[in-house]
């Protein structure tokens, strides 16, 4: 993006101010009227037009944590039903039925729920490494699909699922980063390209989580062995070993079914970043990082930091990305997205936005610099400054409206929204692997102990 543009995008923010004719974006509310009665009358449209006898019909692969919190979700949203789940881990399938009804078809076997008809979509919310099979073999069977992130687990891994989708073109696929359908990032990228922050040279994120649970330390059920868990199957595309259940129940922590701490929580900053920016991702990778805590046989650090260089485009102009997770913190789950500009910057949450902006420029109404008239002198009445103290940059806070539903929600209201207008969805396969590949490289760059570069148009390694 060129300087004259980014001016002329600036210029264009400051003229809105001042004539009083701001957009919606620059409202101190995320959401406004128009939307708000535009939700609803969509939301209307749909309940008059799915009847109970009507409706899309899902069901849930891999029912562990997120994959319950995912169709507990997903069933929220008027004219979806739960009809199967699938899981390796037998307690599961039992508990499947307790919350969601007796009637509901169980089942260790995905390719089963697969070959179902009346199954119109899956949740696919497997350990990262059967994220890319599945998908596949769902779209090839004419299912829908939303597949937690990342969406491979694998950088080679990429292709087959975009190439799937490509070709199965009726079917909807959605990755699962929730804040991709948040107000926040919504309201960050009209920010940005209202010229708020002006020109964007910087952008860093930061998650932290604090709670045994956040670093992985999933429950251990008591049942836990051979009998109750279809380990030859949950195998079948990693190294064989004997059953270990911290490898099934807590996967995270190993390498040959999880991504670490990037695959799990970098890959939401970067599709908040690529979404609000319009990127598609750095052309050098770098990560450093470490196992401070968790000494508990994981495999992965608990402490990672990456660096990210991103080329300009036409969408923006070159900007340097830094991002950090820490799973011994005490922020209690702190997160963000923060984007600094020539004119100042912005933290971007799901659910809100704050933005400062610099003090300085007297043409910039927010600014609220006053002229004064001061006294007569040899030259005649003139004016000078009103001299103040130093202030802080002004800053606007754009919050949700109270009943908002969510990111959650609102990203499995865009999938089957799509599902039924042959619309678009907010995260398809292209986009999640131009997400998810920037988190898998800062494992590469981390256990190979190198710089990697990256071409995030052709989607191919840079060998230099």
């Amino acid at each position: 993006m060129s300087e004259n543009s980014m001016e002329n995008s600036r210029r264009g923010f400051i003229s809105k101010l001042a004539k009083g004719v701001v957009g919606a974006s620059l409202f101190p509310g995320i959401i406004t009227a128009a939307d708000k009665k535009r939700n609803l009358e969509s939301l209307s449209r749909i309940r008059e037009k799915y009847s109970a006898n009507d409706q899309i019909q899902i069901a849930l692969i891999g029912a562990g944590g997120m994959g319950s919190a995912d169709t507990n979700t997903a069933i929220t949203v008027p004219g979806v039903k739960l009809i199967a789940a699938c899981d390796l881990y037998d307690g599961r399938l039992a508990d499947a039925k307790k919350k969601w009804g007796n009637d509901i078809y169980t089942t260790r076997d995905y390719k089963e729920i697969l070959e179902r008809k009346d199954v119109d979509a899956v949740i696919i919310a497997t350990p990262d490494f059967w994220h890319k099979d599945i998908s596949v073999a769902a779209m090839n069977k004419g299912k829908s699909v939303y597949c937690e992130k990342p969406m491979v687990h694998e950088i080679g891994e990429g292709p087959a699922v975009v190439e799937a989708q490509q070709k199965n073109g009726k079917v909807v696929y959605q990755v699962g980063s929730q804040g991709m359908s948040s107000l926040g990032n919504e309201k960050a990228r009209q920010l940005l390209k209202d010229g708020a922050i002006g020109k964007l040279n910087y952008a860093e994120g930061f998650w932290a989580r604090m709670s045994p649970q956040g670093a992985w330390q999933y429950p251990i059920p008591a049942d836990a062995s051979p009998k109750t868990v279809d380990w030859e199957t949950y195998l079948l595309h990693a190294p064989k070993r004997e059953f270990d259940p911290l490898r099934f129940f807590r996967w995270r922590n190993y390498r040959d079914y999880g991504t670490g701490v990037s695959g799990d929580l970098f890959v939401h900053l970067f599709s908040s970043l690529h979404f609000v920016t319009g990127s598609m991702g750095p052309n050098k990778v770098m990560a450093t990082g470490g196992l401070r805590y968790w000494n508990d046989g994981r495999e992965v650090p608990d402490i990672m930091l990456g660096m990210f260089d991103y080329p300009e485009t036409a969408a923006h102009p070159a900007f340097n990305l830094s991002l950090r997770v820490n799973f011994v913190d005490g922020t209690g789950g702190t997160n963000y997205l923060r984007m600094v500009g020539s004119e100042g910057s912005m933290t971007v949450e799901w659910d809100k936005v704050t933005l400062l902006r610099n003090k300085g420029d007297e043409e910039d109404p927010l600014l609220k610099s006053k002229k004064t008239e001061g006294a007569a002198n040899a030259n005649g009445r003139q004016y000078v400054y009103d001299r103040k103290s130093m202030l802080p940059p002004e800053k606007l806070e754009y919050v949700a409206d109270a009943g908002y539903k969510g990111a959650h929600f609102d990203h499995f209201y865009n999938l089957f929204n799509a599902m039924r207008t042959g619309g678009k969805v907010h995260e398809d396969a292209l986009f999640g692997y131009r997400a998810a590949a920037p988190a898998l490289l800062c494992n590469d760059s981390y256990f190979q102990n190198k710089i990697i570069g990256w071409d995030p148009k052709d989607l191919k390694l840079i060998n230099k």
